[in-house]
């Protein structure tokens, strides 16, 4: 029976966490379509795209902390029906305003569910079966994330770009109950949820995405954009020093950055998703405007790439069972830094796809060895009772990464070419790919730092973690 209810909640947290990543970037492909149907000017396209980034980004540590205090099967099913009422609102918008509302209102459903996926998990499986399912959510996240531009694409070229957005209401409408009687409910140790510290660290990560998202459209120095960032900076600084002196039961206690395994696979994620998402947003678009394919076609060409992880992830998330995660992630992330320098090597000597074949794949087995044990290796540098927290942080410091990488590479980009012919695609895309390779590089880096033995990966014997044990599941 406890094996029928670890498998139903590994599909479940997986289907979701498609779902959310999936919202990421599907909508990119279906902008020209929805801007001739709902107008607009350029600032209302990006919005569609920044809308559902910014909240999910913002909430995801708010979630995990209200999950922790109220139950973790009742904020995902919570979490679960906003999303999907958001994607329906967004499906059934009149107009652009409202899209844009619909999105924020998916990406605060998202915020909500994900990184309570993490902690069901954990509490749905024993430590020797973590590393085969965390490979394999791991490897469906990654192809939502990486797929979403060939999903968005291909609806909108044969459906109508709505359907970017129908797509997850019947299968939220299946999960719905299927998570309220086949999760079993479990919470935090701590009751008290840190009002101050929630809405400091909210308030913080709301003035760092918006800034970073507005920097290209609006200008570096823009007044929106530095305010919002020094704005940033300073609540998270103050969010810090709140949680150091003054909360009694903080919601993200600083002692977890003691651990190096918990500081390590943090400073590996930020970068590694500053490499990978700035990547994949120009190289889906080079393959557009300088290799002439529509964005289905384009699609179906990244699938050396982004098929990989499906296969790859759960069988590193088995290796990461008998040998550690550490060794896995590393060969993961090298193997991604040099497949992003390759390709960026080709691009600038021939547009032809075919030897970019075997580079794409070389970046899709680096993506699913990086996937698949990250998700145990954030679990094991804290303690049980604070598992929900911590992934909480983990994605948020991800969905940073991300955004920053989207902006580093376009400013790169921007810098050394432009949209005005393919020559001038290339020149910017190649010294930005070099960016991004490096930087999944030191991400490599930062991953050595993780301590090597699964004993050093723990707090050590004065943590005395409390486990949490899941409660009965109401049918």
């Amino acid at each position: 029976m406890k094996d029928k209810q670890a498998l139903w909640t590994l599909v479940i947290a997986s289907v979701a966490g498609f779902m959310a990543g999936l919202d990421n970037l599907v909508v990119t492909t279906a902008l020209p379509a929805i801007r001739q149907e709902l107008g607009g000017g350029l600032s209302d396209l990006e919005w569609t795209v920044s809308a559902y980034t910014l909240t999910f980004a913002v909430l995801l540590m708010l979630g995990a902390a209200l999950g922790d205090r109220f139950g973790r099967r009742r904020l995902f099913v919570g979490g679960l029906a906003v999303f999907t009422l958001g994607s329906a609102g967004a499906a059934l918008a009149p107009n652009i305003g409202t899209l844009i509302a619909a999105r924020a209102v998916q990406g605060s459903g998202a915020a909500v569910m994900m990184p309570l996926t993490l902690t069901l998990l954990t509490a749905a499986f024993p430590a020797a079966k973590r590393g085969l399912a965390f490979g394999i959510w791991s490897g469906v996240n990654g192809l939502a994330i990486a797929t979403g531009p060939l999903i968005g694409g291909t609806l909108t070229e044969h459906f109508s770009w709505q359907w970017i957005f129908w797509l997850n209401v019947p299968i939220g409408l299946l999960l719905l109950p299927l998570a309220r009687s086949r999760l079993a409910e479990s919470r935090g140790v701590n009751p008290r949820l840190d009002v101050p510290g929630t809405a400091l660290v909210s308030l913080g990560l709301f003035g760092l995405v918006l800034g970073l998202i507005r920097g290209n459209p609006d200008g570096w120095t823009s007044p929106l954009v530095l305010g919002s960032l020094t704005l940033g900076v300073l609540l998270i600084a103050a969010f810090v020093g709140y949680e150091l002196r003054v909360a009694a039961a903080p919601m993200l206690p600083m002692r977890m950055f003691r651990s190096r395994t918990f500081s390590a696979v943090n400073a590996t994620g930020l970068l590694m998703f500053l490499g990978m998402f700035g990547s994949i947003f120009l190289i889906s678009q080079y393959l557009q405007n300088v290799g002439g394919y529509s964005p289905q076609a384009a699609g179906v060409r990244m699938l050396p790439w982004t098929a990989m992880p499906l296969v790859v992830a759960p069988i590193a998330g088995l290796l990461s069972d008998r040998i550690g995660g550490r060794p896995i992630v590393i060969t993961g992330l090298v193997l991604q830094a040099l497949g992003l320098g390759a390709f960026a090597l080709i691009a600038d000597r021939t547009t032809a796809y075919g030897p970019t074949v075997p580079v794409l794949v070389v970046c899709g087995i680096g993506m699913g060895l990086y996937f698949a044990p990250m998700a145990g290796l954030v679990m094991s540098g804290v303690r049980t009772a604070e598992q929900g927290i911590a992934s909480g942080a983990s994605n948020a410091l991800r969905e940073v990464g991300g955004a920053l990488g989207v902006a580093v590479l376009s400013a790169v980009f921007s810098a050394q070419g432009g949209y005005g012919s393919a020559r001038m695609f290339t020149d910017g895309m190649v010294p930005a790919l070099y960016v991004g390779a490096a930087t999944v590089g030191a991400a490599a880096v930062a991953a050595a730092l993780i301590p090597r033995s699964r004993a050093a990966r723990t707090l050590g014997p004065d943590a005395d973690p409390v486990r949490t044990a899941p409660q009965p599941a109401h049918r």
